[in-house]
């Protein structure tokens, strides 16, 4: 990884305290904490994607600048001194961001204003992953030391509500990093120190507890659980259900019971290979099986135009991009490095889950119905097994529909502290801008 100097970045501060509206756009500023002396973050403003609000874009530096993570920061265009977040690149230009990117040559900037972006309710983290980092427990304790340092420097976000969200992945990622927040905060409460208002976790088409994944990718596939005739060949889904009891078996003892590298390993590698190849071989959107794949990138089009827009030298320069690589939707690297360690098998995700619930930290779990790579069936079987102190309450508590302007968007089940909430027609990429507004503000749908 390139390590990045200090050419162009003005003073650093070490939790002096700092207004964000005081930041050049012309260079970084760079601040620090002295409890981590391994950390620092350089931020500038930048009038990137939405000029309704106040937009920074930065690095986390680990190591001394050996490791480093973007980032995006929106202020919320209601109400700036109030809302939480953290979340990248796609999701911000296909989901959730102030902006979308432009597909039809519209706009003059490359991108087109969305108005169910979720800085409407709150201000927007858009965090990335830093590529040498091979394990999710190692990549929280930067996360933590990111938000440390941001919240402690600019004291406008001091005792706001944090909310952590995320997809995919983030199913994964993000109960470890909220965990790592509310340990570290009984850590600083003790010694006096400041502590950050950790509020909830959601995740949208998640991947956490991986011993569902290939039974929901079933009822995807071959199932009404999506498409209310399947497509799936008759043949294909014989095959898959034969497979099936082997391949879970495989997992419960390789993966599960008792974790070991090989065993795992040869228990994924069947169960993809009998449970995933009919769906990679039927040409469908993996992200949303009512499509059919286009494009190079992730089957969508989009991402070949965002990866061509973050890689022009305008856009770079206004994100006060400074590595010389072009920008990949995906990183290989990072995949690699997560998978040699086995990472998304390796540690049972969903108790982490369960001990932020019994902890009082409130979880949406929410998925498109039309996702089969992180599917909805597969995450209501983890969250209706999970274990935690209140498992009897959320399943006593009743299915209910919830509406958008009428229309109906999905099925949710909703406790104080456990929710999951299906968006009908949606796949794995979404705007879910109705369902976060009543999330943040603890009003139920």
């Amino acid at each position: 990884m390139l390590q990045i100097p200090l050419n162009g970045c003005s003073t650093a501060y070490e939790n002096e305290g700092v207004q964000l509206s005081s930041l050049q756009s012309d260079k970084f500023t760079v601040v620090s904490h002295p409890k981590y002396p391994r950390h620092r973050v350089r931020v500038k403003k930048t009038a990137f994607c939405d000029p309704t609000v106040n937009v920074y874009t930065g690095y986390l530096d680990v190591d001394q600048g050996a490791k480093h993570m973007f980032f995006y920061l929106f202020e919320s265009r209601g109400k700036p001194d109030e809302g939480p977040g953290c979340s990248s690149s796609m999701g911000l230009l296909m989901e959730l961001g102030p902006c979308s990117i432009d597909m039809d040559g519209s706009s003059s900037n490359g991108t087109v204003w969305n108005p169910y972006s979720w800085n409407e309710a709150v201000n927007i983290f858009f965090l990335d992953q830093p590529q040498t980092i091979g394990t999710t427990e190692d990549a929280a304790k930067n996360v933590h030391g990111f938000i440390t340092i941001f919240f402690e420097t600019f004291k406008q976000f001091s005792g706001r509500p944090l909310h952590l969200s995320g997809e995919s992945y983030g199913g994964r990622y993000l109960p470890v990093f909220a965990s790592e927040i509310y340990d570290q905060n009984q850590i600083a409460k003790a010694e006096g120190r400041p502590t950050l208002n950790l509020q909830s976790v959601l995740i949208g088409n998640g991947i956490t507890d991986i011993s569902t994944l290939y039974a929901g990718r079933y009822e995807i596939e071959c199932g009404t659980a999506a498409l209310d005739i399947p497509f799936q060949s008759i043949n294909a889904c014989v095959r898959m259900k034969t497979a099936l009891p082997r391949c879970q078996s495989a997992m419960l003892k390789g993966c599960i019971e008792q974790f070991d590298t090989i065993n795992c390993r040869a228990a994924v590698n069947f169960c993809d290979d009998e449970l995933s190849t009919g769906m990679w071989a039927s040409g469908r959107n993996v992200y949303d099986i009512s499509k059919m794949c286009i494009g190079d990138d992730l089957c969508y089009v989009e991402n070949t135009a965002i990866k061509k827009y973050l890689d022009l030298p305008e856009t770079r320069e206004l994100l006060g991009v400074e590595t010389p690589y072009n920008f990949p939707a995906c990183s290989s690297m990072v995949g690699e490095n997560f998978n040699a360690h086995m990472d998304k098998w390796a540690v049972p995700t969903q108790y982490y889950v369960a001990g932020l619930l019994d902890r009082g930290i409130r979880v949406l779990i929410y998925a498109g119905t039309y996702d089969w790579q992180c599917n909805w069936v597969a995450n209501k079987l983890w969250v209706d097994e999970l274990e935690w102190s209140r498992k009897s309450e959320y399943a006593e508590a009743r299915w209910n529909d919830w509406f958008v302007g009428g229309s109906k968007a999905g099925e949710i089940k909703q406790t104080p502290l456990l929710t999951f909430a299906t968006v009908r027609g949606a796949g794995h990429m979404m705007k879910s801008l109705a369902l976060i507004g009543h999330w943040i503000v603890n009003r139920n749908l």
